[in-house]
């Protein structure tokens, strides 16, 4: 007889039938079939680690282990009351991690709001599209290759440098491939208020990036 609970190991959380096999895993844990919640920790754990990592950032680098099992131990807690109104597992369990990531930096004082800086006007946007001027990865020499190592260093500095809720809209959309309706209705926010932060988030990380571009090309066309 079949496990009831056997999935195919490729399966990608981040697709509908993923998803739909998240909430079907969930509802199972609910019953009380533990094997269920051991599936969804091994499909989602590698991906919430470095969400909690890069939204706590490097000074709070110490603290990432107990946001993330304290985020394991609300979804057993709320395991009965699963209710993500229509966002997906991986969604819902983002958001719980975010939420206590931005009330941990809240506390030590490195967060002082959560409005992702929605009222600074227009953000800078660079002109032309900086990042797609690197080198190609293809048949790379080994300055390339270093440049592609510092060049991914200096990108997750330039996030760390991002206000945390502008951070965490980008990794969602980004990193975990959320859309902008799935994001506002899981962080409670304005949908124009998420596309803001993001706008935001692009456009800093684009000029950080943009800065460190410069400086790297003219040492390596020395």
């Amino acid at each position: 007889m079949s496990d009831p609970l056997a999935r195919p190991a490729a399966a990608d959380p981040r697709t509908d039938a993923g998803a739909d096999d998240d909430a079907r895993l969930m509802a199972a844990f609910a019953r009380g079939e533990a094997a269920a919640f051991d599936q969804l920790y091994a499909r989602h754990h590698a991906a919430l680690y470095r969400f909690v990592r890069r939204v706590l950032g490097p000074a709070l680098a110490a603290q990432t282990d107990e946001v993330f099992q304290d985020t394991w131990l609300r979804v057993v807690h709320a395991r009965e009351r699963f209710s993500p109104q229509g966002a997906t597992f991986r969604t819902w369990l983002f958001t719980l991690a975010q939420n206590r990531a931005i009330d941990l930096l809240r506390r030590s004082g490195r967060e002082v709001s959560n409005s992702g800086d929605d009222d600074e006007g227009d953000p800078f946007t660079p002109s032309g599209e900086p990042w797609l001027d690197w080198p190609a990865p293809a048949g790379a020499t080994h300055e390339d290759r270093l440049f592609w190592r510092r060049a991914g260093e200096r990108l997750l500095g330039c996030l760390d440098e991002l206000p945390a809720a502008q951070r965490v809209v980008f990794l969602m959309h980004h990193d975990d491939e959320c859309t902008l309706d799935d994001i506002a209705q899981a962080l409670e926010l304005g949908f124009e208020t998420a596309k803001s932060r993001l706008r935001y988030a692009m456009s800093k990380l684009r000029t950080c990036m943009g800065a460190y571009l410069g400086a790297d090309a003219l040492l390596r066309s020395r």
